[in-house]
């Protein structure tokens, strides 16, 4: 006869051995991703993060300057204003597009427009078309003689028209309003998606206790679409803080300085002055940026 003490000894040696088995069958899945997450994204990260305390030029000898291109990052003034030129840019890229596209979910959810799925495609055109394209048909836009500059004077507002791409003054924000054309659509989607999941009911509810149109929005779609503008919001900021080829096609970050990004220096310092650590700095520098902006939108977007 078996010994019922081994017995129960083996039946729990085998469950804690199951067990253990199990724990391990989510990571195995995980892990080509994982792999392919440390070897495409976190490494090339770390290996930036290394060329940011050296200077070199990409090419000849680095010398360690430990935190010194940190240093000379903080100090340089025209890189802050460049940071202060992307700051600006969320107010186009992500706060504009985000109040325009919720006036205009709300009308054509609410509305029941025909042809909504029509609308939908043509809004979100802007996200399907390089920004290449984007930025280059823009530029013939705002050119002297271009479009904007010739309907202003045929409606008499001539003295309103100038060279919008070489305007100390307006090419930021003429540049930024290319960014609202672009993310409008992404946000609009978004916002339209969540709203049609609010049950109609609770509109109903609302009507008869007499709650007007406003006193809805605040009350039952706002509330109702947190996430959707959660995730509008950390999209579109990435999308601004880390723009490069729509200010190097439209205009080269100038005039003089006046359109200068983060992304654009990390460009110009890495390839045309040769100062691959502190480009690299910038980029860390920048990357920190995004991270710290969009964990802060995600925590009080989760926030009940």
């Amino acid at each position: 006869m078996s010994d019922p003490v081994v017995g129960v000894t083996d039946r729990r040696a085998s469950r804690r051995s199951g067990r253990s088995r199990a724990a391990w069958v989510p990571l195995a899945y995980l892990a080509p991703a994982a792999l392919l997450y440390g070897a495409f994204l976190l490494f090339p990260l770390g290996r930036a993060a290394q060329f940011s305390f050296f200077e070199w030029d990409g090419l000849g000898q680095s010398t360690f300057v430990g935190f010194g291109n940190y240093i000379a990052l903080v100090q340089d003034e025209e890189l802050r204003e460049a940071f202060l030129h992307a700051f600006v840019l969320i107010f186009f890229y992500a706060v504009l597009p985000l109040a325009i596209g919720l006036l205009l979910a709300a009308l054509l959810t609410r509305a029941q427009v025909r042809g909504l799925g029509f609308f939908r495609t043509i809004i979100f055109l802007p996200q399907v078309i390089a920004m290449v394209v984007v930025a280059v048909t823009w530029r013939q836009i705002y050119a002297p003689d271009g479009p904007l500059n010739g309907f202003l004077r045929a409606i008499g507002l001539g003295d309103l028209a100038r060279p919008w791409l070489g305007d100390y003054t307006f090419t930021l924000p003429a540049v930024g309003l290319i960014g609202s054309w672009v993310s409008l659509g992404l946000v609009t989607v978004l916002l339209m998606a969540g709203m049609s999941r609010i049950p109609p009911e609770l509109y109903e509810s609302a009507r008869i206790d007499g709650a007007g149109p406003f006193q809805e929005f605040f009350a039952i779609t706002l509330p109702s679409v947190r996430g959707e503008i959660t995730v509008a919001l950390t999209l579109t900021i990435v999308a601004a803080l880390k723009t490069f080829d729509l200010i190097y096609v439209t205009t080269s970050g100038g005039p003089g300085t006046s359109t200068t990004v983060p992304s654009y220096e990390v460009y110009r310092r890495a390839f045309q002055l040769g100062e691959v650590g502190a480009a690299t700095a910038v980029g860390v520098a920048l990357t920190i940026v995004v991270f710290a902006i969009n964990f802060v939108v995600n925590r009080i977007g989760d926030k009940k």
